[in-house]
């Protein structure tokens, strides 16, 4: 029997969800309409015999439905949230949800839809409600972009406080359309957060388009920003070319490196900020480009207009919605699902099945990381590719990364008098459990002693088993 034949007779069926003012949609496992309740069919201002029977597809492209979610549940295979629109311009958020049978195919489909217009049409801060729509945009983008995330590797993750602040950060900006500062040292990961920051936006469907300011030479930036028109310099296309700023219309043009941008370019630059029009090279003729701009560097911008090297202006222009994105000293307890991410990455790419002996994982999250997370990544890389066996041991670890150590393993193995790395012990001993009964739990004492949870715990672990 099928699933609306089963559910029909159900007591009372009809009556319970017809008495239910948000609107309710049954589809069979193909998408096709088998049943919807009186407040579905007033939302779509649409008979219900012109529904039933037809399937998804079918409704969509008769803007019945618009983006019909039952035919999103059929592609993902999963419950889908989006917004959606009838015909006649109601708004209203409707969510899909699958039902399995016993051999894990889909069923059929319920849909759950309740109307926004009226809030919309009747709330009386304009702006309040508009926020309010790109929030709900912005949270259905986070969960569609979660999948892409982990399928494209991406590393932005993390539970530490400096991690939660910058993400709290990017979920404010990416609602806004003005521009933003990201600065931090190099290898943060300044470009993930550009782009997650456009992929929470509404200009998430348009282009990303990312431009090292430092990567471009000096002579060629302005031609390759604004384009250029025929005949325009000596070895230019004869049929012109569109620059990165017109490639980005209605999206995202990120500028990595910004302070490396000329001064005799910022004036041009700053134009286009406050115009939303530029000059390409050799034209006459303005031309305008939607973009939202996010630039990011790893300079004191400030010290560089001291300098004289960058326009206060443009700084000024730019410093709207600055971002800090933090260093790993300042997210030392990220490193250990980096360092999870970044393995289970680089086995995958290279077949292997590598892992990190626990004295390893304590020594690189007390190790400095001056490149950070890139430095983080590539070293990871290098041992899952050099390590001979399947487990790296502090043999393993670079020579920088083991000087920085308090002991290093080759240091130790050479020690003669025993005693004194017994005496060392005991003494980090007796600080570690001192601490402990002053602080209670092993988050507080870890944050007082300045090193991470794991690593504190692994240590008392260790002095337990030897007692």
């Amino acid at each position: 029997m099928k699933i609306h034949e089963r559910l029909v007779e159900t007591p009372y069926f009809k009556d319970i969800l017809n008495a239910i003012s948000d609107g309710i949609l049954i589809a069979d496992g193909n998408g096709r309409v088998v049943w919807l309740n009186d407040a579905c069919e007033n939302l779509a201002n649409t008979s219900r015999s012109e529904i039933i029977g037809k399937t998804a597809g079918e409704l969509e492209r008769e803007r019945v439905f618009m983006p019909s979610v039952t035919k999103m549940v059929l592609d993902s295979l999963e419950t889908v949230s989006t917004v959606q629109m009838t015909d006649k311009e109601r708004k209203y958020i409707t969510t899909g949800h699958p039902i399995i049978d016993s051999h894990g195919e889909i069923e059929g489909i319920v849909a759950h839809a309740r109307d926004i217009t009226e809030v919309v049409r009747t709330n009386s801060e304009l702006a309040d409600t508009q926020a309010l729509l790109k929030r709900y945009t912005q949270e259905i983008m986070k969960i569609k972009n979660q999948r892409q995330m982990e399928a494209s590797h991406d590393f932005f993750i993390g539970k530490s406080r400096a991690y939660q602040k910058l993400v709290d950060a990017v979920d404010k900006v990416a609602v806004t359309d003005t521009t933003v500062l990201l600065t931090g040292e190099t290898g943060v990961g300044k470009n993930v957060v550009a782009s997650k920051i456009h992929q929470y936006s509404e200009r998430n469907e348009a282009p990303f388009v990312e431009v090292n300011c430092g990567a471009i030479p000096e002579t060629l930036i302005e031609s390759e920003l604004f384009g250029y028109t025929k005949g325009a310099f000596t070895g230019a296309s004869a049929g012109g070319k569109a620059g990165l700023i017109q490639m980005a219309d209605r999206g995202t043009l990120f500028l990595d490196e910004v302070g490396e941008l000329p001064l005799s370019l910022q004036t041009k630059f700053l134009q286009f900020l406050q115009q939303k029009r530029y000059l390409p090279v050799g034209s006459t003729s303005y031309q305008s480009a939607d973009v939202r701009v996010i630039a990011a560097t790893n300079k004191n911008l400030e010290e560089e207009v001291e300098k004289g090297k960058f326009r206060s202006d443009l700084f000024y222009r730019l410093y709207v919605l600055p971002i800090v994105v933090p260093s790993l000293r300042e997210r030392k307890t990220d490193i250990f699902h980096l360092l999870q991410f970044f393995l289970q990455k680089y086995n995958e790419k290279h077949q292997r099945n590598v892992t990190l002996h626990p004295e390893v994982v304590d020594i690189l999250e007390e190790y400095h990381w001056p490149g950070n997370i890139r430095e983080l990544e590539n070293l990871v890389e290098r041992f899952v590719v050099m390590v001979s066996g399947n487990e790296v041991t502090i043999a393993d670890l670079p020579p920088y990364v083991r000087s920085q150590h308090e002991f290093s393993f080759d240091y130790v193995s050479q020690l003669k008098d025993k005693t004194l790395s017994e005496t060392l012990e005991s003494i980090e001993r007796n600080i570690i459990e001192d601490a402990y009964k002053q602080y209670k739990t092993t988050r507080k004492t870890a944050e007082k002693l300045g090193m991470t949870q794991s690593a504190l715990m692994r240590r008392l672990k260790k002095y337990r088993e030897r007692s």
